[in-house]
C-alpha cells in the first residue's frame, strides 16, 4: 500500500500555507486589501504593464517583437551568427549537406534583404526616435553586413573551407582592416546596442511618464524572458536594471521580484478586461504572498543582520573602457552565449542603460562601440 501521510500531520501542514483558507493565505489577504491603492508593475520577456490602484484601467507598452526594428535589427544581428552555426553543422558532420542547404537559404534570404534595406525604409517606414540622424548610417551597415555574408556563403558554397572556424575568426569576425574593413564582431555588437538603444529610451521615458509612487511600487518581473535558463536574477534580467535607473533610483531595489514560472501575457494577445483583473489580482497575490514572509522575518528576527539586496551587477558583463574596446565587446558576446543563466541582450544592456542616463536621455548622444567610430562602407 503506497504512503499517505497521517492525517492529522497533513492537516496541521495545510493549516500554515498551503490550503486557500490558511493562516498564511489569510495574511496575503489582508495584505491585499491594505495595498489596494499601492502600483503594481510588471514586466514580462516582451511587454511591460502597470496597474496603477486596484480597479484602475492598467496601462501598457511592448519593446520586443512589436517594437519597430526591433525584427529588423535583430535579423541583421543574426546573420553573422547564422555562419558561425552552419560552420558547427560541417565540423559535427562533414558528410551531413544540410549545412550546404542552410547556406543556400541564408544567402537568400540575405539577398532579399538587402534590396529592402534602404536609408527610406529607416527614416521613413521604420521610423524610430531614438535612431534619428543615423538612418543612413544603419542602411549603410545592413548593406555592408548582408553584402559580406553574401560574398562568404557564395566562396563556401564553392571553398567548404572556409566554413571551418579558423577561417571565419581570421577573415569575417574578428578580421583585421586588411582583411575586413569592419569585423562583424563589431556588426553583431552595434546591432545589439542600436536594438536596445530604443528599448531604454521608449521604456524609459514611458516610465517617467506614469504617476507612479516608486516607494510604493511593487514591481514583478514575470513569465520567461528569453531562452529557459536565463533572467532569473537581478544581474541577470536587465528589466530590473532598466526599471530601477527609469526610477531615478527611487525604487527601493528589494521590491523587485524575479517570478520566471509565474504567468506571462502579450499585449497582441490580452484577456478581456475581467481577464485583465484576474490577472492583476494574480500578480498582486503572487508579489504580496512573497512580501509576507520578508515583513515576518523583519519583526521576528529583530536582533539579528538584516538582509541588505545591493543592486551593483555583481555577477555584470566585463566592463567596456571605451567606445573603441573590441576585447571587451567579443568577451561580452562570448559571456552571453556561453552563459545559459544571461539573456542575450545583457551583452550591450547595462552599457547603454547607463550611457543613456549620462548623456541626459539622448540617444544620438550615446556611443556605441562597432557604431560610433565605425565608417560602414
Amino acid at each position: 500500500m503506497a504512503y499517505q501521510p497521517n492525517p492529522s500531520f497533513a492537516g496541521l501542514f495545510r493549516a500554515f500555507t498551503s490550503d486557500p483558507q490558511s493562516i498564511g493565505a489569510g495574511l496575503t489577504s489582508q495584505m491585499d486589501r491594505l495595498g489596494e491603492n499601492d502600483p503594481l508593475l510588471v514586466s514580462t520577456g516582451s511587454d511591460i504593464v502597470l496597474f496603477p490602484r486596484v480597479g484602475a484601467a492598467p496601462r501598457f507598452e511592448s519593446f520586443r517583437k512589436s517594437t519597430r526594428g526591433f525584427i529588423e535589427l535583430t535579423a541583421v544581428s543574426h546573420l553573422p551568427l547564422a555562419l558561425a552555426y552552419l560552420a558547427r553543422m560541417r565540423e559535427l558532420d562533414p558528410h551531413d549537406m544540410r549545412w550546404r542547404d542552410g547556406a543556400t537559404q541564408l544567402k537568400q534570404h540575405a539577398q532579399r534583404t538587402r534590396e529592402a534595406n534602404s536609408t527610406a525604409l529607416w527614416q521613413d517606414v521604420i521610423a524610430v526616435e531614438s535612431f534619428a540622424g543615423h538612418e543612413e548610417k544603419i542602411a549603410r551597415l545592413v548593406d555592408y553586413t548582408c553584402a559580406t555574408s553574401i560574398d562568404w556563403l557564395t566562396r563556401s558554397l564553392d571553398d567548404p573551407q572556409l566554413l571551418t572556424f579558423d577561417a571565419l575568426n581570421d577573415g569575417y569576425f574578428a578580421a583585421d582592416g586588411n582583411r575586413l574593413p569592419v569585423p562583424m564582431n563589431d556588426v553583431m555588437f552595434a546591432t545589439f546596442g542600436l536594438a536596445f538603444l530604443d528599448i531604454v529610451y521608449r521604456i524609459g521615458n514611458w516610465l517617467r511618464a506614469l504617476p507612479i509612487d516608486w516607494r510604493r511600487a511593487m514591481v514583478l518581473v514575470s513569465g520567461r524572458s528569453g531562452r529557459p535558463t536565463a533572467g532569473a536574477t537581478w544581474s541577470s534580467n536587465n528589466m530590473c536594471y532598466l526599471v530601477w535607473r527609469a526610477s531615478g533610483r527611487a525604487l527601493p531595489p528589494e521590491r523587485v521580484y524575479v517570478a520566471p514560472h509565474a504567468p506571462s501575457f502579450e499585449i497582441d494577445a490580452l484577456p478581456d478586461a475581467a481577464g485583465l483583473a484576474e490577472l492583476e489580482r494574480t500578480y498582486r497575490h503572487l508579489w504580496l504572498n512573497t512580501r509576507a514572509s520578508v515583513e515576518v522575518a523583519r519583526a521576528l528576527f529583530p536582533q539579528q543582520p538584516a538582509y541588505r539586496f545591493d543592486p551593483t551587477l555583481v555577477d555584470g558583463m566585463p566592463p567596456i573602457a571605451s567606445v573603441d574596446d573590441r576585447a571587451a565587446t567579443a568577451a561580452r558576446l562570448r559571456r552571453i552565449m556561453e552563459d545559459p543563466s544571461q539573456l542575450l541582450s545583457n551583452c550591450v544592456a547595462d552599457y547603454i542603460v547607463d550611457q543613456l542616463h549620462e548623456n541626459g536621455n539622448r540617444p544620438n548622444a550615446v556611443e556605441i562601440p562597432g557604431f560610433t567610430n565605425v565608417d560602414y562602407p
